[in-house]
């Protein structure tokens, strides 16, 4: 059971009202970025600064001519400095300002689903104007991950504009993992920590498409589920039908429900680990009512790369690619851009006449072409005829304004 507090006791640390205002200076290159709308300011492009800042407190930057330019959360622990919430005219960013801001968001999502989809995005981080924080909802229950401390002292406000706008059941903190250990010290909060509302004893069921699922809210990877891969899921769904289904890098089993009832021949899961093959069961139980229990369904436990180089024999006529980012820093870039052509090589191998083939990648550091590419040379490598059907990236409660947030896409191949 993960930790509950009340939210009228959360631990609010304030800065100081009695100092002058943060002010900074930054590079000519930081100042033309800022322009443009980029949300970060990094260390190195700060040129002075009027005092020491403390976590979270409102940072002011002002140009060359002593004009404000924007103003945001300022982090001294992290490589990004300033994370920015307004530019060009300063505003008084207060409870209200942040209400304003989350109806904003909120009204971006307005009219995307009905009541079959309870599961989805409120707030994208900087791409919905608050930066280093997203918002997932899962039924009602909400997932508030952060991944700067700067936000923690705003923490008790964001829970009162969440209250009062969303009325949560219960919200859910997350924490990234570089910031986790500093959180617990210094503003006694945990990761997974129930911040508001009712305590929670197991996984939130949600629905998604009609669909049943779990979300490990508490533990799970990401905020619990994953939530962005929601449109490729009901397009393999539309092209399942009497098909043999390979969902590799299977996770909880999300493409395999959806290509069960969109009437799959029959559907194999292979993931690495336990958890995840046992969470896919799981999803499959919970929807016992529902046709896709008229597919056959099998899981293999083996790592993907492998089980596809030493089971060539096995056939199939729509595989799922969906690994876990192969490039987490720009230094791996390289290695995972040969990754997934090689990866996408191995599963064409598998692939009968006629056999579709969705390749997906989540690496912010590989380019939508270096990915797109990868996969086209290894098709032309295997000296298949091959059309592609369609391309995609983020869906719209994930939207990607700057193009550090862009990191989902994915492409469907035809073999002939």
């Amino acid at each position: 059971m993960a930790a509950t507090k009340p939210h009228q006791n959360l631990r609010e640390a304030k800065p100081e009202t009695s100092r002058p205002s943060l002010r900074l200076r930054v590079t000519a290159a930081a100042e033309s970025a800022l322009r443009r709308g980029e949300p970060w300011v990094f260390a190195e492009s700060i040129r002075s600064q009027n005092r020491d800042g403390d976590t979270g407190e409102l940072g002011i930057v002002y140009d060359r001519n002593n004009k404000f330019l924007a103003a945001g959360l300022f982090d001294p622990d992290s490589p990004i400095r300033l994370r920015v919430l307004q530019y060009g005219k300063p505003q008084n960013i207060d409870r209200a300002w942040w209400l304003s801001r989350l109806r904003t968001a909120l009204g971006r999502r307005a009219g995307l689903f009905d009541g079959s989809t309870t599961g989805f995005r409120y707030i994208s981080g900087e791409s919905d104007g608050w930066p280093g924080l997203v918002l997932d909802r899962y039924d009602r229950t909400l997932v508030l991950k952060i991944y700067t401390m700067a936000w923690l002292p705003w923490l008790k406000t964001v829970l009162l504009v969440l209250a009062q706008e969303v009325s949560p059941e219960r919200i859910v903190l997350r924490l990234s993992r570089n910031i986790a250990a500093q959180t617990r010290t210094r503003f006694d909060h945990e990761d997974g920590e129930v911040i508001f509302g009712n305590p929670i004893t197991g996984p939130v069921v949600f629905l998604e498409s009609g669909l049943r699922f779990e979300a490990d809210v508490v533990r799970g990877q990401k905020t619990g589920f994953f939530l962005d891969q929601r449109e490729n899921r009901r397009r393999i769904s539309e092209l399942a039908r009497g098909r043999a289904v390979l969902n590799a890098f299977s996770f909880s089993g999300g493409f395999s429900l959806y290509a069960a009832r969109g009437g799959a021949k029959s559907v194999s899961d292979i993931d690495i680990s336990t958890h995840a093959l046992a969470a896919a069961k799981r999803n499959f139980a919970l929807n016992k009512s529902s046709p896709v229990l008229d597919c056959s369904y099998e899981q293999i436990q083996a790592d993907a790369f492998e089980w596809l180089q030493s089971n060539k024999a096995r056939k199939f006529d729509l595989m799922i690619l969906d690994p876990p980012s192969l490039a987490r820093r720009e230094n791996e870039r390289a290695g995972a851009i040969h990754a997934y052509g090689k990866l996408a090589a191995a599963a064409i191998q598998h692939l009968r006449p006629k056999g579709i083939l969705l390749a997906c990648s989540c690496s912010a550091h590989v380019t939508v072409d270096e990915f797109f590419n990868a996969v086209r040379s290894a098709s032309t490598r295997s000296r298949r005829r091959f059309e592609e059907l369609e391309t995609t990236r983020h869906p719209p409660d994930h939207p990607a304004t700057f193009k550090a947030a862009e990191y989902l896409k994915a492409i469907y191949l035809r073999l002939e």
